[in-house]
Parts: structure tokens; sequence; C-alpha cells
């Protein structure tokens, strides 16, 4: 909190004798007193017009409301320093209803291979969009595949951030304007958590996008520094406050979960199933994790099938007992950041071995067989990974 306390006082101090070529412009005299620091940044911010912020190529739009899902596609981590993405570039082909970008969609709180510490004005992060913005291969997707998009913490701002980011708002907007999103639904609250549902009954997909960062509470450091299952975080102790979602988010997804749906995709910038590493994951907040499987419980929601991505590594799970049928997770990372070509890695949820090299994934969906498959392809579009899951298997008794 003392480097917001500081950034507002910061904003404040200045507030009164900036002009338009003096770097932090346009509070004016007349801006009620801030109760917070995170107030006198947020009467700043609401000088910066849309305008001055990186926009998305115009993309595809979404399919109707009753179009009939067959084959969404999902991907994460996406360094636009890089040169061309293979994985990019094998989408086109894909021919998708619908391309999910999950997380870590821009580095911006990188320059280079050095972290950087961002400042009130997110230069780098708006430098970063706008680098994915003049990339031809992030072009051609946009023009070929209708998207949804999720944020992670790159994409937020700050490595492993929460809510204690002092700079969230602006980043918030940065990543609303950049996406379309900024006059739609997800626009008029705090957070970038949304949803659509497409198809008739009998066919209907509801996918949702779930906000990971912008209400996360700090998570529980590592005693171990790099020790295997204890890399970064510990799981909290029980009794912990933590919250993943916040309470608006939470009551929202709930109101989701109710809503009528065959299949439901909800993704989470961040692992939900596995509990063996020690990297950020829903396992970091045992007691989150859990109400998030009781709420499925609670809501009697079908067809529910989580989808992630940030660990640079693609995985598969599947598991019975945590929610009223099998549980399946597909893990899709990363489009253009491998950092090695296998993965040791073995949960006990897992199926089959993590695929480490580029890679994205696919959920295609048989409505005549009652059937989907989880699949993971690699940068050229092989499918390297699968598992069949039948509507049954998904389905509440």
């Amino acid at each position: 909190m003392k480097q917001v306390f500081l950034a507002g006082v910061a904003l404040l101090a200045v507030a009164g004798c900036t002009t338009q070529s003096g770097g932090i412009t346009g509070i004016s005299l007349f801006t009620p007193t801030p109760e917070s620091a995170e107030d006198a940044l947020d009467y700043y911010y609401d000088t910066i017009p849309d305008s001055a912020l990186p926009k998305a190529p115009t993309g595809k739009a979404l399919p109707a409301s009753d179009a009939v899902l067959t084959k969404i596609l999902i991907g994460s981590c996406l360094d636009e320093e890089k040169g061309p993405s293979a994985a990019l570039m094998s989408l086109p082909a894909e021919e998708a209803d619908l391309f999910l970008m999950v997380g870590d969609n821009v580095y911006g709180d990188r320059d280079g291979r050095a972290y950087i510490a961002n400042q009130p004005d997110l230069d780098e992060l708006k430098e970063s969009f706008a680098d994915l913005a003049a990339r031809e291969d992030f072009q051609k997707v946009r023009e070929s595949t209708p998207m949804m998009v999720a944020w992670d913490d790159h994409d937020y701002g700050a490595n492993d951030a929460g809510n204690e980011f002092p700079f969230r708002r602006l980043a918030e907007r940065i990543h609303e304007v950049f996406w379309g999103l900024e006059d739609q639904d997800v626009g008029q609250w705090p957070g970038t958590y949304y949803a659509r549902t497409f198809g008739p009954e009998g066919q209907r997909t509801q996918v949702i996008m779930l906000d990971t960062r912008f209400f996360r509470s700090g998570l529980t450091p590592t005693d171990d520094w790099g020790a295997k299952g204890k890399e970064r975080y510990l799981p909290a102790p029980e009794g912990s406050m933590q919250d993943m979602l916040g309470a608006a988010q939470w009551t929202w997804l709930e109101n989701q979960l109710q809503q009528p749906a065959d299949i439901r995709l909800i993704a989470s910038s961040i692992q939900i199933m596995p509990t063996v590493h020690g990297w950020e994951a829903w396992s970091t907040m045992p007691a989150e994790r859990q109400r998030l499987f009781d709420l499925v419980k609670k809501s009697q929601a079908t067809g529910v099938v989580f989808l992630s991505g940030d660990r640079h590594t693609a995985f598969i799970y599947e598991e019975d007992g945590v929610l009223p049928y099998q549980a399946n997770e597909l893990t899709a990372s990363s489009l253009n950041v491998a950092f090695a070509s296998e993965s040791e890695e073995m949960d006990a949820r897992q199926v089959g071995a993590g695929f480490a090299p580029e890679n994205y994934g696919s959920i295609e969906i048989d409505w005549e067989a009652k059937a989907l498959t989880l699949k993971v392809k690699d940068n050229t579009g092989a499918t390297v990974r699968e598992n069949d899951v039948s509507f049954a298997d998904i389905s509440v008794d």
C-alpha cells in the first residue's frame, strides 16, 4: 500500500501545476479531494481519452447468439517482441468458431528479457499492446477468427500481481479499449470478467471468461524458493481470508452458472485442477478452489469444462469426485514462449505427459455423437495430446 499512497501523493502534488507539455496533465483544481491514493489515480486516469490508448485491429464479429459452435481454440503466453509465431499462423486454417486468448497476451511488464516496474502511465504496457496490434500474424487471426479474451499478470502490468497493483484501473481500461470491450457490459464494472452464450437449446455453449487478477488477494510465499512443488508459493493456511475472484465476481459467476447451457467453458488465466506445483494456480488458495467446485455443485450446472493457460506447457486433466460429474481441464500454453522441449511434471489428475513446445488448444464438439474432444496441438496444428469426453460424463445425474 505504500506504493499506492506515494503514487497518489505524487499525482496530487503536480495536479495544480502541470500542463499539456509537462507530463501528467488534466487534473482539475475543482476535482474533489480524493479519499485514497487510488481515487487520486482515478481522477487522473479519467482525463486520458480512449483515443490515446492502443486498439487491436478490427476483429471478426462473435458468432450469432443462435450459432452452433463445434470448434473453439485456446491459447496463451504470446511475447509481442518476438518474431512471427508459427502457432498464431496456424490458427486461421483451423476455421474455428471462436479463439480464446486467456492471458499473457502480451508481456507488458517486460522490456526485452528484463522485467520493469511499471509507472502510473503504464507506458510499457501500452507499447506492448501497440506492438501486438502491428503484428501481421495477429492481424490475420483477427481477420479470420472471432475472439474472446481474459488477462493474466503480464498483460495486467506486473508479474504475479493481484489487487495490490496500484495501476490496475488504467490496466483495465487499456485491456478493454484494446479489445473493443469498453462499451460492452464488461466495460461497465470493475474487472474484466464476462460471458457469452451461443446456440439453441440442446446445442448451447456458454463461454465464461474469469478475471483472476483485479480482485485477487496476495499469495502465500514459498519457504523454499525453487524447490519442486514449492517453486514460488505455498497453499494458504486454513482459515486465511484470501480471495481469488472478489465478492461481485463470485455472485456474477453463480448467476452465470444458473443460465441454461449444455456445455460451459470456464476460462481461468491460471490453472484450476492441478496441485502438484508451486507456481500461481488456484491450488495456492485451497478454500477458493473448493469454493469454485462447490459453486458448480450447488448450481447443478451441466457440462462444465475448465480452460487455462499461464504454464508454458500444455496439459490435460480429469478427475472424479470434485464436481457432480467428471471434472476436466485443458491448459494451453504457450503460443511463442516455450521454455523446454519436454515436461517431467505429473499430477495425479493428469492425462498423459505435458507438452512443453509451442502449442495451442482445441475444444471440438460433436453434438450428434454427444461428445467433445480436448486437444493440444503443436505450432503446426498437429494434434499431440487429446482426451475424449462424453456429454454423459459431464452431466448432472
